[in-house]
């Protein structure tokens, strides 16, 4: 499963906003081996090295089903591969297992079946596999709820780079669930997940600089972070980024851009920004809202965290009300 602000924010809010598991470092490290793009020839060469034995070949071809990397998507010759693989030593075949259990793609949905593979492959320092037993622990499925074995498995992930886990151990330092409630702590690893071009993370940072919660408040710290987030698509960044420049905090006061950016979260469906342009509209010539939707059409496109991200439930703009 992939779970995971109006001011004021609620300590919820950022919680359910941050806690997600992920596959993507994982396609990500089967695509540098071979496993995206694959030619014909390419293919046979791996299913005659999956069929020998080779628990990496094995581990590739069930990546290749799961994915349609260069054969139909199958999830059930996921599974069966990754099975293989798995009883070979594989740690990549093993949180394949959990996150097909877990989904229920190619064999029934079980998450138990899925704690004891994500368990398998966090135990020889999987990462995402990590990330994604923790957040098992944090909802109690598949395994009785334990913030403390939560935190523990967010902290081996965040401590091995990945950055979904780096930010839900700072959610879960803010909301000092299963353990204690360290905003600076929080703020460090939004920090680390920001600083690696994590939008969620480059978000929540921003908030904390813009309410002077675990850093000193510093609105252009507020405004280079949401601008990040908001620049990759992220459309409760560019909302709150519209916001900024409607205020003139952290940036120029800027009717314009501040139209622009809320035009286009709009365009990717987050309704929120209506009432923002609507309000904007009453202290803006045409020819300003004639700018700002040219300048709009140029700028990337709103994007909801599930799309690569995680599945989110933001209810709206962080800044807003502050």
């Amino acid at each position: 499963m992939n779970s995971r602000v109006l001011f004021p924010v609620t300590l919820m809010a950022v919680v359910w906003f941050c806690s997600f598991r992920s596959m993507a470092q994982d396609q990500a490290g089967a695509r540098s081996a071979g496993g995206e793009g694959t030619r014909p020839s390419d293919l046979y060469s791996l299913q005659q090295k999956a069929q020998a034995g080779d628990a990496k070949a094995e581990y590739l071809l069930g990546w290749s089903y799961m994915t349609a990397a260069g054969v139909s998507q199958d999830y059930q010759e996921a599974a069966t591969w990754y099975r293989k693989a798995a009883a070979g030593g594989s740690a990549a075949a093993e949180f394949g297992l959990g996150y097909l259990y877990e989904h229920g793609k190619g064999v029934r949905r079980d998450y138990r079946q899925a704690v004891t593979h994500y368990t398998a492959a966090a135990q020889q320092g999987h990462a995402t596999a990590e990330n994604n037993l923790g957040s098992m622990y944090a909802h109690g499925q598949g395994v009785r709820r334990n913030l403390g074995e939560a935190v523990r498995w967010y902290r081996a992930a965040a401590d091995h780079g990945e950055v979904s886990a780096q930010c839900n151990l700072a959610s879960l330092y803010f909301r000092g669930s299963g353990v204690g409630r360290d905003y600076r702590e929080a703020a460090s690893w939004f920090r680390a997940a920001a600083e690696r071009g994590h939008p969620p993370a480059q978000e929540d940072l921003a908030w904390m600089y813009y309410t002077d919660t675990g850093v000193t408040l510093d609105y252009s710290e507020a405004a280079k972070w949401v601008q990040k987030a908001a620049e990759q698509g992220y459309a409760r960044a560019q909302i709150d980024l519209g916001h900024l420049y409607e205020q003139g905090k952290g940036v120029p006061l800027d009717y314009v851009s501040a139209y622009a950016w809320y035009k286009v979260a709009l365009a990717g469906g987050d309704e929120r920004a209506r009432a923002r342009m609507k309000s904007l509209s009453h202290v803006m010539t045409q020819e300003q809202i004639s700018e700002a939707t040219v300048r709009a059409a140029q700028f990337p496109g709103s994007r909801s965290p599930r799309e690569g991200m995680s599945n989110s439930n933001g209810i709206g703009s962080s800044f807003e009300w502050r």
